[in-house]
């Protein structure tokens, strides 16, 4: 296998750099957005523009757009003009520049910073049309060794490609620097690219961007069903085509294509794309830009009651229907039989796919080494579920060359050798292989510090396994529960997978994991069974449902053992409450974490009550007196606060100061791992807490706040119902005592009690079916 060339500089010059301070000069969408997640990953961090008001506005928008995960990040941060505050690029580490895309400005800039700059420091440049070689042309040999393009995907916060691209001076450790900080440090998976436009992304996603608008116009789609098309079927993100294009700017798309189809060789696909039809044109002329302008190819109708799309064969506005399309209905949405379909929406989904796919396949080796790479990119850039060379293999590479062939489009030779070697990936001893251009095969393997449940599944059997869970031997004695149930919701079968887990555990392991590679952690119990067990089996199987969450979840925090939570996603309702009663959490940093009961009319019915008064009255910062914790934890579950992120939720007070915070996501369970190890040796269960209680003076103070919120109409009638019960909880209740402690057996009969009685209320049943009905909180 061929890699990208880099001169490794001996080891008498070689320059290990460690970052801790950052710089980027150019304060607009991305650059102040750069900004914003180095400090996120703990840096200090210059950001520069033309004027200082330039980069204090970047870092205004960035709080607003939340491009900080906790806002007193912002504080890591200092800003200033280009033109007095180059200076403080002095003892920087790494060095970004975000300005325009034009060579001469960027080189001006360069040989500016390179006389300001300590030796070793790394340079980089986050263009993503500019090759390196143009933008290291006659620059000092010095300079060149330390620099590198890091190419950001927006939002830097949220999207975790980076493509690294390295010129042939580049120091080899430079790059090492910024992979390895770029992976722990930011959360991103780092792909290296070959200095070729549009890099990997932009190449084949803008290629399929332009291929599939134009198809859409030449066919005469509507709008919606050409989203619908080619957006779920094929692992696509919702949007689709349009609403992208009204995302990335429907301005800026014909400015890219033109840029690469300069830069491009001849006979490259993207050549014969139209830039810029009639259509487009219009739009353009017309200031329907998309998101940006308020109008593109959807808009709000001038009444903000509906929405209006473009219609493609008019370019007038037409009020947006529901998706109708015979071959989405006749597939069942499966891709392949829905590009064998006859009729429009099939054929729309052949030609762009097909046309995508054979570009994709032609450019490997040119834009990447291996077709993992170029996969990597479009999940983690474009948030495709599957990158092109997975969805051929899904598809069938045999069969796409045969499609192909038959409309008389080029087969790649690439393609071609994989539709005879059956696939571009293979599992060989338990390792994913894949084929190489060159007919050879490469074993793909993970950085260290990456743990996947989908990696021990091609080697390995789960330790035990349920209709709702698996059970997994993470190594070292540690195993892993992942749950299997849709959003890894609650039932009554998953709770006794858990407590059957933590039986194996005792038996066979020191400690247990509970977390997966699912996207949600969980998103906490099943309300329809809920509500079938109330409907259907009556209240005596709703208490049994009840009290089998109380006992699962206690269990957990009783084990004889260490019980590591590692949370990802979604963690809401029960998926909190089991995290709370953990011996401690991994979190990724992307935690979306929250008691959120009372949205549908109840308390937190397993725990969660009782935890968090737990926490309020125990964290360092806690405010103390008999009231304050309740009042704090009432303040928190009322409010149904979901975390913005794992910082928000250690601020909120779901994880404590002990608990870890996972920038990278694949890293997640590896470190979970190690924390539940860390914990194993001579581990004891913790003894029962006993909590203090605010009483009666508190309840009459929780009751006081609940009545002025329902009067000023901050609450609703049934939200004052909801919040007297919770008040009565976390107070321990009117008879309770302050000068006694209250046991957690009776703050879980607390909850009990109450629980039951609201759900048996037909407001609450109210608003369970109508958050079963729509996604979202009934206020009644």
């Amino acid at each position: 296998m061929n890699t990208p060339s880099l001169n490794a500089t001996s080891l008498d010059t070689a320059v290990h750099t460690s970052i801790h301070k950052a710089a980027v000069i150019g304060a607009g969408v991305m650059g102040a957005g750069i900004a914003a997640h180095l400090a996120n990953a703990g840096l200090d961090v210059v950001l520069l523009d033309l004027e200082q008001a330039n980069a204090d506005a970047g870092v205004a928008r960035q709080l607003k757009a939340g491009g900080f995960m906790d806002p007193a990040f912002a504080a890591r941060l200092r800003t200033g003009a280009v033109a007095t505050g180059l200076p403080a690029l002095a003892d920087a580490d790494w060095i970004i520049e975000a300005i325009a895309e034009r060579p001469d400005l960027k080189q001006a800039l360069y040989r500016k910073i390179d006389a300001i700059r300590k030796p070793g420091s790394i340079v980089s440049s986050n263009t993503s049309t500019i090759p390196l070689a143009a933008l290291t042309a006659g620059m000092p040999e010095s300079f060149c060794r330390d620099f590198l393009i890091t190419h950001f995907f927006n939002p830097p916060r949220i999207m975790r490609l980076l493509e690294l691209v390295t010129g042939p001076q580049t120091r080899q450790d430079a790059a090492a620097a910024i992979t390895r900080f770029a992976d722990r440090q930011l959360g991103k998976t780092v792909v290296r690219c070959k200095d070729t436009p549009g890099f990997i992304g932009n190449r084949i996603g803008n290629y399929w961007m332009v291929v599939a608008q134009n198809e859409a116009i030449r066919l005469g789609l509507d709008v919606e069903e050409a989203d619908a098309v080619i957006s779920r079927p094929f692992g696509i993100p919702a949007t689709g085509i349009f609403g992208l294009l009204d995302l990335v700017g429907i301005d800026l798309m014909p400015t890219i294509l033109r840029s690469l189809q300069q830069a491009t060789p001849a006979g490259d696909a993207i050549q014969a794309c139209d830039a810029e039809p009639p259509l487009i044109a219009r739009m353009i002329r017309e200031n329907r830009l998309g998101r940006k302008s308020g109008a593109g190819f959807v808009r709000l109708s001038a009444d903000r009651r509906q929405r209006d799309v473009t219609d493609l064969a008019t370019g007038e506005y037409r009020p947006q229907r529901a998706v109708t399309s015979d071959s989405l209905q006749a597939s069942g949405g499966q891709p392949r039989a829905l590009m064998e379909h006859p009729g429009r929406g099939g054929q729309y989904a052949a030609a762009v796919m097909e046309q995508a796919l054979a570009y994709a396949a032609a450019l490997v080796p040119e834009i990447a080494d291996t077709p993992f790479d170029v996969d990597e990119a479009m999940r983690n850039g474009y948030g495709w579920k599957e990158g092109p060379f997975e969805l051929m293999d899904r598809l069938g590479a045999e069969w796409l060359a045969q499609r192909l062939q038959a409309r008389g489009l080029p087969v790649p030779g690439y393609l071609a050798l994989a539709a005879r070697q059956g696939g571009f990936y293979s599992v060989r001893d338990g390792q994913r292989v894949c084929l190489l251009p060159d007919g050879s095969c490469h074993t793909l393997r993970r950085a260290p510090g990456v743990l996947l449940l989908a990696d021990l599944a091609l080697a390995n059997q789960p330790a035990a396994r349920w209709d709702t869970a698996e059970l997994w031997d993470l190594g070292d004695g540690v195993a892993g529960l992942a749950f299997r149930t849709k959003m890894n919701t609650f039932n009554p079968a998953l709770l006794e997978a858990i407590q059957a887990a933590l039986a194996c555990t005792r038996s066979h392991f020191q400690a247990l994991v509970i977390g997966s590679d699912a996207t949600a952690f969980s998103a906490g119990a099943d309300l329809r069974v809920f509500l079938d067990t109330l409907e259907k089996q009556g209240q005596p199987a709703l208490e049994r449902f009840l009290d089998l969450g109380h006992d699962t979840f206690q269990a957990v925090k009783y084990a004889p053992f260490p019980v590591v939570g590692a949370a990802a996603g979604l963690a809401l309702g029960g998926g909190c409450e089991i995290l709370l009663h953990c011996d401690a959490i991994q979190a990724h940093a992307e935690l979306s974490m929250g008691l959120v009961e009372t949205r549908i009319g109840v308390i937190p019915g397993w725990g969660g009550c009782k935890e968090m008064l737990l926490r309020m009255q125990t964290a360092p910062q806690a405010p103390r007196g008999p009231v304050a914790p309740a009042m704090a934890a009432f303040e928190l579950i009322a409010a149904a606060k979901v975390s913005a992120s794992a910082f928000d939720a250690r601020r909120l007070g779901f994880l404590r100061p002990g608990d870890g915070i996972s920038m990278n996501r694949n890293r997640l369970l590896a470190d979970a791992k190690n924390k539940a190890l860390a914990l194993a040796p001579g581990y004891q269960p913790p003894e029962a807490a006993s909590l203090g209680a605010a009483g009666a003076a508190g309840l009459a103070a929780l009751r006081n706040q609940i009545i002025a919120d329902v009067q000023a109409g901050r609450a609703s009638e049934h939200d004052g119902v909801v919040n007297t019960a919770l008040a009565g909880i976390l107070s321990g209740g009117s008879a309770a005592d302050p000068l006694l402690p209250l046991t957690e057996d009776i703050l879980l009969q607390l909850e009990r009690t109450a629980f039951l009685e609201l759900l048996s209320t037909p407001a609450s049943q109210a608003r369970i079916r109508h958050m079963l009905d729509t996604g979202k909180p009934l206020r009644n």
